[in-house]
């Protein structure tokens, strides 16, 4: 069994040896590392028992014209020179974010998301996507009749702000819009696809009201009452 815990290592504690998962893998981007590295958790049985998947310097023990052998974990699955730079980086941001502490991200992440939904739900003509508690940092809804790209288009308009006055003013608000990688889905929602809000250690309240301006100008650019 493995777990893609891409979007909950950032955000809460996770024991691997608790849920009891045969690999875990997440990447660094969404926990402030470098783009391009991750980690991938396996229990070491199983690793023992699986064979490289990449060949070159440091994965091999000993080689004779007859046979191969490989070196211990996790040196079997290190081929070639590894992504030094990358991996001290995606230490030190894990670093960070023990000693902020995963409960206190987890603590912000729920304060923004139940503020995200009351504030949202407020909104004429938006459908809100998901359970209505227990949902992640991630909030995924539509406009009526309006394409979740245009909702991000307008929302992001202005390019990137450098402050929250900024924001209110002239947008530069970034969310994703599409299938968000899960086609079968939105074909069971029936809609082409969402705009997502995600939030994270670093976002306000004051953020989330920009958002919401947001979408009062994209209903006014649409003319949706």
């Amino acid at each position: 069994m493995v777990v893609d815990g891409a979007q909950s290592v950032p955000h809460m504690e996770v024991d691997v040896k608790d849920i009891n998962c045969d690999f875990l893998a997440f990447s660094g981007h969404k926990m402030l590392g470098p783009t391009g590295i991750g980690v991938l958790y396996g229990k070491k049985e199983l690793l023992e028992k699986m064979s490289p998947f990449l060949y070159g310097g440091d994965m091999i023990r000993e080689v004779k014209p007859e046979s191969t052998t490989f070196n211990d974990l996790p040196w079997k699955f290190e081929a070639g020179t590894p992504n030094i730079a990358d991996g001290i980086a995606l230490g030190t941001s894990v670093d960070y974010l023990n000693g902020i502490g995963m409960e206190k991200i987890r603590m912000h992440d729920r304060e923004l998301t139940e503020y995200a939904m009351e504030k949202l739900d407020e909104i004429e003509g938006i459908n809100i996507y998901g359970p209505s508690d227990e949902r992640g940092a991630v909030v995924s809804f539509n406009v009526d009749r309006v394409h979740s790209h245009d909702v991000s288009q307008i929302l992001d308009s202005e390019g990137i702000a450098h402050d929250v006055s900024q924001i209110l003013d002239s947008e530069g608000i970034a969310i994703r819009a599409g299938h968000h990688c899960c086609m079968p889905l939105m074909r069971t929602l029936g809609v082409q696809g969402t705009a997502r809000a995600s939030f994270y250690l670093y976002n306000t309240k004051e953020e989330i009201d920009a958002l919401v301006a947001g979408i009062d100008k994209v209903k006014k650019v649409f003319r949706i009452k």
